[in-house]
């Protein structure tokens, strides 16, 4: 697969960012295989914000690591931009990573002895960038967390919010079209989760960033524009969040009369 974007085969109306239909994923063979996803049907249009939540040995984890390519299903079709992708090789998937999506983990997955500018620009290193392209896009991603002035710090010499910071523009500055957060607060103290969680709907609200997180913290879910739910390898439920979407539209309008009181 090529580093250009996928251009959807029909050329008619634009399909879901991301389609899931009927996917399966098999750990094991035989009497131990394990059913991790049963059959999981998912639509994800671009610009949303989706919770992604369930109990321990839910699917939750499974159905993140296939939305990010992580992980190829046993079965099933996963359509990214309308592009079949589930039949991908291992160092394609590798390339649809790199040019569309950005992660973020729990632990915060820092070079130690790196500064937070040297950390940020790393995807942009492994992709060929010249050092003056790397230099500015780091910090203007760190600029885009609240870390401008923080470059030449090491992590050790940081907060956790700010390790996860840094992390978070690591994520960002290659410009993802999808950041996957894989439980983005589960390490930090109930402020700094806030500071995180307003980050993460900062992106995505004002840059259009498509955000995928996988919680099992209701108060962090209620910062997502969209709620699912797994249980048993399946879907449960998927419900949108009213109360996020309120807000949205507010600051919208708030956003709207500005201009027109500058205008």
């Amino acid at each position: 697969m090529s580093e250009a974007a996928p251009q959807a085969a029909d050329g008619g109306a634009s399909p879901p960012l991301i389609r899931l239909r009927n996917i399966v994923k098999v750990y094991g063979e035989g009497g131990l295989a394990f059913k991790a996803l049963k059959g999981v049907d998912l639509d994800i249009a671009q610009g949303e914000f989706v919770a992604i939540m369930g109990p321990s040995g839910s699917g939750k984890s499974t159905a993140m690591n296939t939305l990010g390519c992580l992980d190829r299903p046993t079965a099933g079709e996963y359509l990214f931009k309308g592009v079949h992708v589930e039949g991908l090789d291992r160092d394609e998937r590798a390339r649809l990573r790199r040019r569309y999506f950005g992660f973020v983990f729990q632990g915060f997955h820092l070079l130690p002895r790196t500064t937070a500018q040297e950390n940020v620009e790393l995807p942009l290193l492994y992709r060929g960038e010249s050092a003056a392209q790397r230099h500015q896009a780091a910090r203007r991603a760190l600029e885009a967390v609240g870390l401008n002035g923080w470059e030449h710090h090491t992590p050790a010499e940081l907060s956790g919010g700010q390790q996860q910071r840094v992390a978070i523009a690591r994520a960002i500055v290659s410009n993802p079209v999808v950041l996957l957060a894989d439980e983005p607060t589960g390490n930090l103290d109930t402020q700094r989760s806030e500071e995180i969680m307003e980050l993460l709907w900062k992106l995505n609200h004002e840059q259009g960033i498509t955000v995928l997180m996988v919680t099992h913290e209701p108060e962090m879910a209620a910062y997502a524009r969209r709620i699912v739910r797994f249980k048993d390898g399946l879907l449960d439920t998927d419900v949108p969040n009213a109360s996020v979407m309120l807000r949205a539209a507010a600051l919208s309008a708030g956003h709207g009369l500005a201009q027109g009181r500058e205008g």
